[in-house]
Formats: structure tokens, C-alpha cells, sequence
């Protein structure tokens, strides 16, 4: 059962660097960056902190702590806060940075409002500075979801919201202590929305202050579309213009073309994939039983997901929301969709799609069909890294993985001579 508080953060004295100061070395490193989200509230629900490969990281975000009405809290009322402090020891007795995740899809709501003003911003500035310092943390990761552009559907909001996020992340930059950390940001497959609601076509101040951004590259299709889908395309140029929803390619070329130094990308991959309720009438092309491409579903009967799936319940918002059909790359396992070297199961029909670089399965029986990632587009993904010269890969998340099958892949592709 998680153990849910809101934590006050407490002003500190004789504050001491955190052990790894990681920006000791130079100001916007090009060290590699092999990463990994660590959702807290796994911690004792199936994935505990023994479970991570630390080995093969050299960062690990812990998620989330998320903002609050209170300029000067963050809470981890999901996140298994007690576990804090020991996923802090266990990185770096492995050497690992030890980040915090700020934000997230449900933790986002009022950082609008924390950096609505010069005197909120020195506040929350002070909020994250003692944040870090308490749990001796190497690296502080904004998710804000999103600036200037609602996420779950109750955030605040602002047209000022990304003047004021550049604003508030320069003065954190000046703080001593925010000066050794390592600062990101996860982002959308493309730049900020501006006052006016358009992408900013300059995001050079943000390359100053930040060390890297990890471009969200999935949830790029799921069961809000009117049909299936790639979860996290690699690339869509190569697809019909309707079906041109973001990509990997298209993310960094937005970003690059924006400003920002392909070196300072890392890209964010998904462990999971996202499931349809799809008839056979609509699941296979006329007279043969191979897999259509972008069918479509039925939108009334959403799948539930692997055991990790929400199965209904309220958001932070007060909506209802059904389930979510996510299958981890384990859950595809579990579920008989996948064999244990993650090939498909006997009676399941597969198709790769070599435009997206991303893999489906289905299940005529059930009439469920997944959009996912395997270890084939983890490796295409890991080249492509490597060939444009990007800062690195960080994966949603550590524990949806199964036996590093998909980790293992884009390591060695990213790593390869």
C-alpha cells in the first residue's frame, strides 16, 4: 500500500553538494545519457528498487514529486515517498545520478500559477533548491505537461506560462546549488507553446539553462484516435499525411530547427504499448490474414490492460476515467500475446510496420489489438541515436521492461562501434 503524505519542505543550512555533481565537469556535458523513469508508486507493487538493472544507467528519475496550490511544497503523495531516500543511496552506491521528476501527467496543476510571478518564481526556486539538497539529489527534471497548453484538463494556465517557466529556470541556474545540478526537462514532440499558442521557433534561452531535453516520443497514437495506430513511431514522413502525428524524426527536427542542439536531445521510449478492441472484419486487409495498417476500433469497448492497468477511477480532476488498456513489454508476456524471447506467441498475428519502425500484435479470439515497441524497434531507435548524434535514450519505465529484453537492445545498437 503506498504510503501517501505531503511533504514541507524545510529550509536548510550548511547545505553540502550532492556526492556524483554532475555538472562539475562542464556545463552542458555530452556525456551519454542511458536513463530511466522510476515510477515510485511500483516500488512495492511489482517492481521493487532491487529489481533495476542499475548497471546499465547512469540515471535514474524517480517519479514524481508533484507541484501544489503551496509555492514552497512538493508533494509525493503517489510516489511512495519513504522510498526516496533509499533510491537516492542505491544510485550512487552504483554510481547512478539520482534525479527527481517535478510534474508528470496528474502532478503538473499548478506550476503555472508556482511561476505566475517574480516572487513565486524566487519561491519555488528555494522549493526545488532545498528539495535537492535534503534528498541529495544530482538532477532536478521539470515534466510540466504542458506550458501554455492544458494536459489532464484542470491545470492552470497562462499565455505567460513559458516566458515565465525560461525565467523561472535562469534563476535556478544561478542559485550554487542549482549550478551543480544536472537540469532537463521532458518535453512534447515539439517546442513550447508562446503566448499566441504556437510552437516558439526559438528555444535558445532554454538551451542555456538546460542540459538536456527528453523528448516524450509516445502517446503519440492510442484510443483517443479514430483508429490504431503506432504508440511511438520513430519516424512518420514515410506515412500518409493524415497519419503524420509525430515522430521521433519530426520531434527532432522541430527542436533542432527551434535551436536546440541535437546533442542536448535524448530521446524518451516507451516499455509499453497501448491496446483496441478491433473486429476481424476491420483487423485484416480483404481475403487474407494479414494485419491491416491504422484500422479501425471500437471506441466503446476499450480493452483493459495488463495487471499494472488503471481499471477506473477518478483523476485529480474529478472525471471518471475507464481503463486505460497499457500493456507493459512484460505485460505482453503475461497476457500470452508475447513468448518469453518476446516473439509472437503461437495464434497471434503479428505485423512490423517499417515506416513507424514499431510492431502489432492481435488476437482475433479476444479482437485485441497492440501498437508497442519490441527489441527490433528499440534497436532501430538506439542506431538512430547513434547515426544523429544525440545525447541519449531515457525509457518509461524502469519496470516495463522484461529481463532487459528491450534495454539490453538499444544499448548495444546506441553503443555500437
Amino acid at each position: 500500500m503506498l504510503f501517501a503524505f505531503l511533504l514541507p519542505l524545510l529550509a536548510l543550512t550548511n547545505v553540502s553538494a550532492s556526492p556524483l555533481t554532475p555538472r562539475s565537469i562542464a556545463a552542458h556535458s555530452t556525456t551519454p545519457v542511458k536513463a530511466t523513469w522510476y515510477a515510485g508508486w511500483h516500488a512495492t507493487e511489482g517492481f521493487p528498487l532491487s529489481s533495476v538493472s542499475w548497471d546499465k544507467y547512469n540515471t535514474l528519475y524517480y517519479s514524481f514529486a508533484e507541484t501544489t496550490r503551496d509555492v514552497n511544497n512538493l508533494s509525493l503523495l503517489g510516489s511512495d515517498g519513504e522510498m526516496l531516500p533509499q533510491f537516492v543511496s542505491e544510485a550512487h552506491a552504483h554510481g547512478v545520478e539520482a534525479h527527481i521528476a517535478v510534474g508528470g501527467w496528474t502532478g503538473s496543476m499548478w506550476f503555472s500559477s508556482n511561476l505566475a510571478t517574480a516572487k513565486n518564481r524566487t519561491a519555488f526556486v528555494k522549493t526545488v533548491v532545498d528539495f535537492a539538497s535534503q534528498y541529495k539529489l544530482d538532477g532536478i527534471q521539470f515534466d510540466w505537461e504542458s506550458p501554455n497548453d492544458q494536459g489532464i484538463g484542470c491545470n492552470t494556465i497562462s499565455v505567460h506560462d513559458t516566458a515565465n517557466f525560461l525565467a523561472f529556470l535562469q534563476e535556478l541556474r544561478q542559485n550554487p546549488v542549482a549550478a551543480k545540478l544536472t537540469l532537463s526537462a521532458a518535453v512534447g514532440l515539439g517546442p513550447f507553446f508562446n503566448a499566441t499558442g504556437s510552437p516558439l521557433t526559438d528555444v535558445t534561452g532554454f538551451a542555456k539553462v538546460l542540459d538536456y531535453v527528453a523528448v516524450m516520443n509516445y502517446d503519440v497514437w492510442g484510443p483517443w484516435f479514430s483508429t490504431v495506430g503506432p504508440n511511438a513511431p520513430l519516424n512518420d514522413t514515410c506515412a500518409a499525411p493524415a497519419n503524420q502525428q509525430g515522430s521521433a524524426v519530426s520531434a527532432v527536427k522541430a527542436w533542432t530547427n527551434a535551436g536546440m542542439p541535437v546533442n542536448q536531445i535524448v530521446l524518451g521510449v516507451a516499455s509499453y504499448g497501448h491496446s483496441f478492441s478491433v473486429p476481424p472484419s476491420k483487423a485484416f486487409t480483404s481475403g487474407a490474414k494479414t494485419l491491416a495498417a491504422y484500422p479501425t476500433f471500437n471506441a466503446s469497448n476499450q480493452p483493459l490492460g495488463d495487471a499494472w492497468d488503471n481499471t477506473g477511477s477518478v483523476d485529480v480532476c474529478g472525471v471518471y476515467e475507464g481503463p486505460g488498456g497499457t500493456f507493459n513489454f512484460w505485460g505482453l508476456i503475461d497476457n500470452g500475446f508475447l513468448t518469453k524471447e518476446g516473439k509472437p506467441a503461437d495464434g497471434i498475428h503479428y505485423r512490423y510496420d517499417t515506416c513507424s519502425q514499431t510492431p502489432y500484435v492481435y488476437n482475433e479470439t479476444s479482437q485485441v489489438m497492440i501498437s508497442f515497441d519490441n527489441a527490433q524497434s528499440f534497436a532501430t531507435k538506439g542506431k538512430y541515436i547513434k547515426d544523429t548524434k544525440m545525447r541519449g535514450f531515457a525509457m518509461w519505465e524502469a519496470g516495463g521492461d522484461h529481463n532487459d529484453m528491450l534495454l539490453d537492445s538499444i544499448i548495444d545498437a546506441f553503443e555500437c562501434a
